[in-house]
Protein backbone atom coordinates (compact mmCIF):
# COMPACT_ATOMS: atom_id res chain seq x y z
CA UNK A 1 0.00 0.00 0.00
CA UNK A 2 1.46 3.41 -0.92
CA UNK A 3 2.26 5.73 1.97
CA UNK A 4 1.96 9.48 1.41
CA UNK A 5 3.37 11.32 4.39
CA UNK A 6 1.81 14.69 5.17
CA UNK A 7 3.53 17.64 6.83
CA UNK A 8 0.65 19.65 8.20
CA UNK A 9 1.00 22.97 10.03
CA UNK A 10 -0.72 23.22 13.40
CA UNK A 11 -4.21 22.00 14.23
CA UNK A 12 -7.31 22.75 12.18
CA UNK A 13 -8.39 20.08 9.67
CA UNK A 14 -5.64 17.49 10.04
CA UNK A 15 -8.34 14.93 10.95
CA UNK A 16 -9.59 15.13 7.33
CA UNK A 17 -6.80 12.75 6.30
CA UNK A 18 -7.21 9.83 8.76
CA UNK A 19 -10.97 10.02 8.17
CA UNK A 20 -10.35 9.63 4.42
CA UNK A 21 -7.87 6.81 5.04
CA UNK A 22 -10.61 4.97 6.95
CA UNK A 23 -13.15 5.47 4.17
CA UNK A 24 -10.83 4.14 1.45
CA UNK A 25 -9.21 1.45 3.60
CA UNK A 26 -6.40 -0.31 1.79
CA UNK A 27 -5.90 2.31 -0.94
CA UNK A 28 -3.31 4.58 0.68
CA UNK A 29 -1.76 5.34 4.05
CA UNK A 30 -1.78 9.03 5.01
CA UNK A 31 0.32 9.53 8.14
CA UNK A 32 0.27 13.13 9.37
CA UNK A 33 3.02 14.98 11.23
CA UNK A 34 2.09 18.34 12.72
CA UNK A 35 4.77 20.89 11.92
CA UNK A 36 5.53 23.75 14.26
CA UNK A 37 3.79 27.10 13.92
CA UNK A 38 5.13 30.44 15.09
CA UNK A 39 1.95 32.46 14.70
CA UNK A 40 -1.34 31.11 13.35
CA UNK A 41 -2.07 33.95 10.95
CA UNK A 42 -2.91 34.24 7.26
CA UNK A 43 -0.36 37.03 6.94
CA UNK A 44 2.57 36.92 4.55
CA UNK A 45 5.33 37.28 7.14
CA UNK A 46 3.81 34.59 9.36
CA UNK A 47 3.36 32.27 6.36
CA UNK A 48 6.97 32.66 5.25
CA UNK A 49 8.02 31.59 8.74
CA UNK A 50 5.49 28.73 8.73
CA UNK A 51 7.04 27.30 5.57
CA UNK A 52 10.66 27.71 6.59
CA UNK A 53 13.10 24.91 5.78
CA UNK A 54 13.88 24.39 9.45
CA UNK A 55 10.26 23.71 10.38
CA UNK A 56 9.76 21.38 7.41
CA UNK A 57 13.03 19.50 7.97
CA UNK A 58 12.01 18.90 11.58
CA UNK A 59 8.68 17.56 10.33
CA UNK A 60 10.35 15.29 7.78
CA UNK A 61 12.52 13.82 10.55
CA UNK A 62 9.42 13.07 12.63
CA UNK A 63 7.77 11.45 9.61
CA UNK A 64 10.71 9.12 8.89
CA UNK A 65 9.52 6.24 11.13
CA UNK A 66 6.37 6.00 8.98
CA UNK A 67 8.59 5.17 5.97
CA UNK A 68 6.69 7.37 3.49
CA UNK A 69 7.00 6.71 -0.24
CA UNK A 70 6.34 10.39 -0.92
CA UNK A 71 5.92 13.49 1.23
CA UNK A 72 3.58 16.43 0.78
CA UNK A 73 3.87 19.83 2.43
CA UNK A 74 0.13 20.00 3.09
CA UNK A 75 -0.14 23.77 3.16
CA UNK A 76 -1.17 26.06 0.33
CA UNK A 77 -0.53 29.51 1.77
CA UNK A 78 2.76 28.38 3.33
CA UNK A 79 3.98 27.43 -0.14
CA UNK A 80 2.50 29.92 -2.63
CA UNK A 81 3.74 32.96 -0.66
CA UNK A 82 7.26 31.92 -1.69
CA UNK A 83 6.39 32.27 -5.38
CA UNK A 84 6.95 29.57 -7.97
CA UNK A 85 10.76 29.52 -7.66
CA UNK A 86 10.82 29.72 -3.87
CA UNK A 87 8.14 27.02 -3.57
CA UNK A 88 10.21 24.76 -5.84
CA UNK A 89 13.24 25.26 -3.60
CA UNK A 90 11.04 24.53 -0.59
CA UNK A 91 9.90 21.13 -1.89
CA UNK A 92 13.41 20.26 -3.04
CA UNK A 93 14.54 20.80 0.54
CA UNK A 94 11.72 18.60 1.84
CA UNK A 95 12.61 15.86 -0.65
CA UNK A 96 16.25 16.04 0.41
CA UNK A 97 15.33 15.88 4.10
CA UNK A 98 12.86 13.01 3.61
CA UNK A 99 14.83 11.07 1.01
CA UNK A 100 11.70 10.54 -1.13
CA UNK A 101 9.81 12.55 -3.78
CA UNK A 102 8.01 15.59 -2.39
CA UNK A 103 5.71 18.39 -3.45
CA UNK A 104 3.33 20.92 -1.90
CA UNK A 105 -0.35 21.77 -2.10
CA UNK A 106 0.28 24.82 -4.28
CA UNK A 107 2.00 22.74 -6.96
CA UNK A 108 -0.70 20.10 -6.52
CA UNK A 109 -3.33 22.62 -7.65
CA UNK A 110 -1.39 23.55 -10.78
CA UNK A 111 -0.66 19.92 -11.66
CA UNK A 112 -4.24 18.77 -10.97
CA UNK A 113 -5.62 21.48 -13.26
CA UNK A 114 -3.17 20.46 -15.97
CA UNK A 115 -4.24 16.82 -15.52
CA UNK A 116 -7.88 17.78 -16.00
CA UNK A 117 -7.14 20.11 -18.93
CA UNK A 118 -8.59 23.10 -17.06
CA UNK A 119 -7.28 26.63 -17.68
CA UNK A 120 -9.95 28.98 -16.23
CA UNK A 121 -10.93 28.84 -12.57
CA UNK A 122 -12.79 30.61 -9.81
CA UNK A 123 -11.33 30.70 -6.29
CA UNK A 124 -13.20 30.37 -3.01
CA UNK A 125 -10.51 31.60 -0.61
CA UNK A 126 -10.87 31.77 3.14
CA UNK A 127 -7.81 34.05 3.34
CA UNK A 128 -7.64 37.84 3.47
CA UNK A 129 -7.47 39.35 -0.01
CA UNK A 130 -3.77 40.26 0.05
CA UNK A 131 -2.81 36.65 0.81
CA UNK A 132 -5.28 35.28 -1.73
CA UNK A 133 -3.70 37.50 -4.41
CA UNK A 134 -0.43 35.59 -3.94
CA UNK A 135 -2.32 32.41 -4.88
CA UNK A 136 -3.71 34.13 -7.97
CA UNK A 137 -0.16 35.07 -8.96
CA UNK A 138 1.10 31.54 -8.37
CA UNK A 139 -1.64 30.07 -10.54
CA UNK A 140 -0.98 32.64 -13.25
CA UNK A 141 2.68 31.64 -13.30
CA UNK A 142 1.46 28.06 -13.71
CA UNK A 143 -0.60 28.95 -16.80
CA UNK A 144 -3.98 29.20 -15.07
CA UNK A 145 -6.42 32.11 -15.55
CA UNK A 146 -8.43 33.20 -12.52
CA UNK A 147 -11.77 34.59 -13.70
CA UNK A 148 -13.16 35.39 -10.25
CA UNK A 149 -12.15 35.23 -6.62
CA UNK A 150 -14.02 35.41 -3.36
CA UNK A 151 -11.82 36.07 -0.32
CA UNK A 152 -13.34 35.81 3.11
CA UNK A 153 -10.78 37.50 5.34
CA UNK A 154 -10.43 34.69 7.88
CA UNK A 155 -7.15 35.31 9.64
CA UNK A 156 -6.47 32.05 11.49
CA UNK A 157 -6.36 28.45 10.32
CA UNK A 158 -8.03 27.40 13.55
CA UNK A 159 -11.12 29.41 12.68
CA UNK A 160 -11.23 27.98 9.14
CA UNK A 161 -11.20 24.49 10.63
CA UNK A 162 -14.49 25.18 12.41
CA UNK A 163 -16.48 25.95 9.24
CA UNK A 164 -19.50 23.71 8.81
CA UNK A 165 -20.07 21.83 5.53
CA UNK A 166 -22.99 24.11 4.68
CA UNK A 167 -20.72 27.14 5.06
CA UNK A 168 -18.15 25.61 2.73
CA UNK A 169 -20.85 24.80 0.16
CA UNK A 170 -22.10 28.38 0.36
CA UNK A 171 -18.57 29.76 -0.04
CA UNK A 172 -17.96 27.63 -3.14
CA UNK A 173 -21.33 28.46 -4.68
CA UNK A 174 -20.81 32.18 -4.12
CA UNK A 175 -17.34 32.07 -5.71
CA UNK A 176 -18.41 30.25 -8.88
CA UNK A 177 -18.41 32.10 -12.21
CA UNK A 178 -19.96 31.09 -15.57
CA UNK A 179 -16.56 31.23 -17.29
CA UNK A 180 -14.83 29.08 -14.67
CA UNK A 181 -14.21 25.46 -15.60
CA UNK A 182 -13.59 24.58 -11.95
CA UNK A 183 -13.75 26.13 -8.49
CA UNK A 184 -10.67 25.98 -6.27
CA UNK A 185 -10.78 25.91 -2.46
CA UNK A 186 -7.17 26.58 -1.46
CA UNK A 187 -6.98 26.20 2.33
CA UNK A 188 -5.83 22.91 3.91
CA UNK A 189 -7.29 24.21 7.18
CA UNK A 190 -10.78 23.61 5.76
CA UNK A 191 -12.52 20.25 6.15
CA UNK A 192 -13.48 19.21 2.63
CA UNK A 193 -12.61 15.57 1.93
CA UNK A 194 -16.02 14.24 2.99
CA UNK A 195 -17.99 16.73 0.88
CA UNK A 196 -16.24 16.89 -2.52
CA UNK A 197 -19.17 15.36 -4.36
CA UNK A 198 -21.62 17.68 -2.58
CA UNK A 199 -19.50 20.66 -3.62
CA UNK A 200 -19.33 19.52 -7.25
CA UNK A 201 -23.08 18.92 -7.33
CA UNK A 202 -23.67 22.45 -6.01
CA UNK A 203 -21.82 24.10 -8.91
CA UNK A 204 -22.08 21.46 -11.62
CA UNK A 205 -18.34 21.36 -12.33
CA UNK A 206 -15.12 20.05 -10.79
CA UNK A 207 -14.20 21.44 -7.40
CA UNK A 208 -10.59 21.12 -6.32
CA UNK A 209 -9.87 21.51 -2.63
CA UNK A 210 -6.53 21.78 -0.91
CA UNK A 211 -6.74 18.52 0.99
CA UNK A 212 -8.04 16.66 -2.06
CA UNK A 213 -5.27 17.82 -4.43
CA UNK A 214 -2.66 17.16 -1.73
CA UNK A 215 -3.63 13.48 -1.58
CA UNK A 216 -3.84 13.30 -5.37
CA UNK A 217 -0.39 14.81 -5.89
CA UNK A 218 1.17 12.58 -3.26
CA UNK A 219 -0.13 9.55 -5.16
CA UNK A 220 0.79 11.06 -8.53
CA UNK A 221 4.41 11.33 -7.39
CA UNK A 222 4.39 7.52 -7.21
CA UNK A 223 2.68 6.67 -10.50
CA UNK A 224 -0.85 6.52 -11.95
CA UNK A 225 -3.40 7.76 -9.41
CA UNK A 226 -6.07 5.17 -8.59
CA UNK A 227 -9.74 6.06 -8.99
CA UNK A 228 -11.06 6.65 -5.49
CA UNK A 229 -14.74 6.97 -4.53
CA UNK A 230 -16.16 10.18 -3.14
CA UNK A 231 -13.29 12.41 -4.25
CA UNK A 232 -14.83 13.93 -7.35
CA UNK A 233 -13.70 14.48 -10.92
CA UNK A 234 -10.01 14.61 -10.04
CA UNK A 235 -10.10 11.00 -8.83
CA UNK A 236 -12.10 9.62 -11.73
CA UNK A 237 -15.58 10.74 -10.73
CA UNK A 238 -18.17 11.69 -13.34
CA UNK A 239 -17.37 14.87 -15.28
Amino acid sequence: MPTVGLLYPGHSAEDDFPALEDRIAGAVRLPVVITSVGEDAHRVDALLDLGSNTRLADGAAQLAPQKPDAVMWACTSGSFVFGMEGAAEQVSAVAAAAGVPASSTSFAFVDALRHLGIRKVAIAASYPDDVAQHFVGFLSDGGVTVVSMGSHGIVTAAEVGTLEPSQVVAMVTAADHPDAEAVLVPDTAMHTLAIIEELEAAVGKPVLTANQVTVWKGLELLGPVPALPGLGALFGGAR
